[in-house]
């Protein structure tokens, strides 16, 4: 053969060789998730939404990427709630506060004295009382829980010291904007004040309110011990919280991208309870380094006034359902 005119032929398989080697590029996503939530970049939801989202990449071969927003970037709880349903968010972090939709079942989720411990709230959450909360928040609102998160008991914290009800005259307390909340610390004595968990720092440091309730974990992560002296070890609430995605979102999925989302959920779910154990008992000792005083307080005065005032708030099908959380043994 002529060499010169051979030559084409080894360019084209140079060209073939090359294109052959290069890395292909990566397959875009079928299905883009937001994924918001109020906790900061350190916090065990934010790592298990992390996680969630890798789980769900891998699963599904690259088909859903699930992209997460910390820090109430995707806006405060009741906007992102909102946004569920209009399609600007996808998946979210919440609780107590899907009571504001109507959902009376919800509340049971944080309800004050309604959980003992950590094996009381498993047996609920995850049993059949939690699957009737679930499908009840689904029918309701359109909001899907795919999985559950164990809380931080939620503990009172102030500049002074706090050992019974009877100390919180006059006090204004940070709440979440939850009704059930405002009426039993109402009873208690405290002023209740709904806010936005992202303005509590700056209303303490304001002194614009007294106190906040919160578990630990928010606690350290808001950086609140630098305004705040004293915790109160009431554990009033010892609560779960959801993973809820929009129900329109989760329907519109391919029925395999559906049992991706519900495995990678159940992934996310076990990753999340794993890092709470470790992280929680790490943050009371971190509190304790930064100065924080804890507080043993009157439980059976606090309880009692808080019991009365749950029950005056609820309606009869709450107080059945209450009933029934407290008999699980």
């Amino acid at each position: 053969m002529n060499p010169i005119r051979s030559i084409p032929y080894l360019l084209l398989f140079l060209v073939a060789s090359f294109w052959s080697c290069a890395p292909s590029e990566e397959k875009k996503p079928e299905y883009t998730l937001r994924f918001g939530h109020l906790a900061n970049n350190q916090h065990g939801w934010h790592l298990a939404s992390l996680k969630f989202a890798e789980e769900v990449k891998k699963r599904s071969n690259g088909r859903i990427d699930v992209k997460v927003y910390p820090n109430e970037q995707l806006g405060k709880e009741m906007d992102v709630l909102t946004g569920l349903l209009v399609g600007s968010a996808d998946i979210m972090i919440t609780g107590e506060s899907l009571q504001s939709w109507s959902l009376p079942k919800a509340i049971l989720c944080a309800t004050p004295f309604a959980i003992r411990d950590s094996d009381h709230l498993k047996k609920v959450a995850g049993g059949p009382l939690g699957k009737e909360i679930e499908q009840h928040i689904l029918e309701g609102a359109g909001f899907r829980p795919i999985a559950w998160f164990e809380r931080g008991a939620r503990n009172l914290t102030s500049n002074r010291i706090i050992r019974h009800p009877d100390d919180l005259q006059g006090m204004i307390l940070r709440v979440p904007p939850v009704s059930l909340y405002v009426d039993t610390w109402s009873a208690l004595g405290a002023k209740p004040t709904p806010m936005a968990f992202s303005e509590v720092f700056t209303a303490l440091q304001q002194s614009t309110i007294h106190g906040q309730e919160n578990p630990f974990a928010l606690i350290k992560d808001a950086g609140l011990y630098e305004v705040q002296k004293y915790c109160m070890l009431t554990s009033h609430v010892k609560s779960w919280a959801y993973v809820v995605m929009s129900g329109k979102k989760y329907d519109s999925l391919p029925k395999d991208l559906q049992k991706v989302i519900d495995e990678s959920a159940e992934v996310m779910q076990e990753y999340e309870h794993e890092l709470f154990l470790v992280q929680e008992k790490k943050d009371y000792d971190f509190l304790v380094e930064k100065g924080m005083e804890f507080i043993e307080v009157d439980n059976e005065a606090f309880q009692t006034a808080a019991k009365e005032a749950v029950l005056q708030s609820f309606d009869a099908e709450q107080t059945a359902l209450l009933n029934r959380i407290l008999q699980v043994k």
